[in-house]
């Protein structure tokens, strides 16, 4: 049997999992390697069991051993090895070392087959371990499977097959029809739909066109594509993606530290019962044997194996985060899942989070003698420069080349909007608040919808009008989230009062902040902190390109859509691979989920541990229903960690 599940019955999983245990982590669950050895154990172990009388009556009791403890070397071997291994490294106290007392106590009052029964059925609970983990590992699979495999790379106008670590910054690949997109970059020529299903759980192909950025691990449907690559593959989003999914279990929740100190404690305290049950009755007691107690002492020992507990546990937060990343939802551990299942609060930015934050300029208004033209072309000259939405959908809206020649002394105003020269004339472009900053006359305040005002050489020109779609499932995520508990909705957004409370009355949000600058946000999440306490968290949902410094505040940070900002891969403690409000409620029910199926298996184990114990030390139960009460537990506990992977 192979001894890469043992450690992780006994407080070690964590290790296996992300250091050791390369099986998983970079294969499937191997169910024949694991049988092999288990097949030949348990044939050995049925004929010592069924022919015991006759095996035990030869000289010695030869053939007995002959037969038990090679069944027990082949089950137990794993065990043995992890305990002399630990004892070396100074932890004696573990599950491995409680089981090998125990069993070797048992050969030594000559009960082979209880300790052979001891290990081979606890490599059955290692079996079925090893293969929950497994499944949990598949559903992840999905997202694993994203990672490109080969990149068509150009060198001397030739495409050659490459691995895509070996691709470099700036070098040019072809991504023909069917293929997987190898690296971040920028598409060169050619059109076509991308199938992103893989990374955001989107079912509907999106059109990428010269000029746009791809992201590694969409898959070219139509077209064939040239693109120049922006970023190395250990720097591109998929590569980050896929390293906070195999890593996610190293940020560990409250109760699994909480588990780990239990066993810290408990064993000693086991081990120093045990020997108190073999030693103290046969010396104060008359008519007590010695055998009869250190047999009362091994079964105690079996029994009180935490074994369902430290299994279970990890295992229940690995089909949660396993079960989060099947539905496009990446959690980066499972603290961030004990959190989320006490989030009463949610934050939500408004621009790319509730809205689609696609603008299109639909009202263009001018004042003291400006026309429609000359604002739009003077607004768009003048945005030209800047990323922002609103500042994009006037250029659009414009529709004419820009020379940069145009534009001089550019600057943005955070929170108010930008600055500058267009063809020597001093140009102000944004809220109403520059307005009043700058004390620009003007008798437009109150303007519904997101507004750009103008003022050229410091007189108002006019203000143009630009709206925002609700995004489809908005006002149902509002809903789910009211359903699954969440007490509070909230919105904050830098955009009018006007636009801001139209969008909440329409989604159903309890309140809302507008016209809130950067650091307002961030004051505003420190309002509701301070408001709340360690059983009611606040989660922030933002677009993650610029809610960065929000969402590293928040108690749970969920970066939405984000699969192309670095900065929200990086801040955030949930990414949601869409761009669907609705993924923030499914992501607080899996994790509720997960977090009461933890808590039924520390209850089952130590209430059936408890039992048993107490029937062990006063002699009703024996070294077989130890082991079935060791081992019942840890099944039942895996199998119930598995449902998670099943939420709807």
């Amino acid at each position: 049997m192979s001894g890469k599940h043992s450690a992780g019955c006994c407080g070690t999983y964590e290790d296996n999992h992300h250091g050791h245990d390369h099986n998983h982590e970079h294969g499937e669950f191997n169910l024949r390697r694991e049988l092999v050895p288990l097949s030949i154990a348990l044939v050995l172990f049925l004929v010592g069991l069924i022919f015991n009388q006759p095996l035990h009556d030869t000289p010695g009791a030869i053939a007995e051993y002959a037969v038990l403890i090679p069944a027990y070397l082949i089950s137990g071997w794993s065990v043995l090895t992890s305990a002399g291994r630990n004892i070396l490294r100074g932890k004696i106290f573990d599950e491995n070392f409680l089981m090998t007392i125990a069993t070797l106590g048992a050969i030594a009052i000559h009960e082979l087959p209880e300790a052979v029964a001891v290990m081979l059925f606890f490599q059955v609970g290692e079996m079925f371990q090893g293969f929950a983990v497994g499944r949990s590992r598949r559903s992840i699979k999905a997202l694993l499977e994203v990672r490109p495999d080969r990149a068509n790379l150009i060198i001397d106008g030739v495409v050659k097959k490459v691995d895509p670590e070996k691709v470099e910054v700036g070098d040019i690949i072809v991504i023909k029809p069917g293929e997987k997109v190898p690296l971040d970059g920028e598409i060169l020529s050619g059109s076509s739909q991308v199938d992103t299903s893989a990374l955001t759980g989107e079912s509907v192909p999106r059109t990428v066109r010269k000029g746009e950025t791809i992201l590694a691990g969409v898959i070219n449907q139509t077209g064939s594509l040239t693109v120049q690559v922006t970023k190395l593959f250990a720097e591109s989003s998929i590569a980050k993606i896929l390293d906070l999914v195999e890593n996610a279990s190293s940020k560990k929740a409250p109760t699994e530290k909480f588990i780990t100190r239990f066993a810290r404690y408990y064993t000693p305290v086991v081990v120093f019962l045990s020997l108190a049950v073999a030693i103290l009755p046969p010396l104060l007691i008359r008519s007590a044997t010695s055998e009869q107690w250190v047999y009362r002492a091994l079964v105690l020992l079996v029994i009180s194996c935490p074994c369902g507990l430290v299994i279970s546990i990890p295992l229940g937060y690995f089909g949660g985060v396993g079960g989060a990343a099947k539905r496009g939802i990446l959690v980066k551990g499972s603290t961030f899942l004990d959190a989320l299942s006490d989030v009463k609060t949610v934050i939500f930015d408004k621009t790319g989070t509730l809205t689609e934050g696609v603008f299109q300029v639909t009202n263009i208004a001018p004042y003291n003698g400006y026309s429609e033209s000359e604002l739009l072309t003077t607004a768009a000259i003048a945005e030209s420069q800047s990323n922002h939405p609103v500042a994009r959908s006037i250029v659009e809206a414009y529709d004419h080349e820009i020379s940069d020649a145009d534009v001089t002394d550019y600057q943005e105003i955070p929170g108010h909007g930008i600055e500058a020269k267009v063809r020597g004339r001093l140009v102000l472009a944004g809220n109403d608040r520059l307005l009043h900053r700058e004390q620009i006359e003007h008798d437009t305040c109150n303007v519904e919808g997101t507004v750009v005002h103008l003022a050229i050489d410091r007189n108002y020109a006019g203000y143009i009008l630009i709206a925002d779609r609700i995004k489809s499932d908005a006002a149902i995520a509002i809903a789910r989230l009211k359903k699954a508990g969440v007490s509070e909705t909230v919105m904050l957004t830098g955009d009018n009062r006007v636009v801001a409370g139209n969008v909440a009355d329409k989604l159903g949000l309890n309140t809302y902040k507008a016209e809130l600058l950067p650091e307002d946000k961030v004051d505003a999440i420190e309002e509701y902190l301070h408001k709340s306490n360690n059983k009611s968290k606040v989660a922030f949902v933002g677009d993650g390109i610029n809610d960065a410094p929000v969402i590293a505040r928040a108690d749970v940070g969920m970066a939405m859509g984000a699969l192309g900002s670095d900065a929200a891969i990086e801040t955030a403690d949930v990414v949601l691979m869409d761009d669907a409000p609705s993924k923030v409620a499914e992501a607080i029910v899996i994790a509720r989920k997960t977090h009461s199926i933890v808590w039924q298996n520390i209850i089952l184990a130590m209430a059936v541990k408890a039992l048993f114990i107490l029937l062990g030390a006063i002699g009703i139960a024996t070294l077989w229903e130890a082991v079935f009460a060791d081992v019942g537990v840890a099944l039942l506990a895996i199998f119930n960690a598995t449902r998670v992977l099943k939420v709807n």
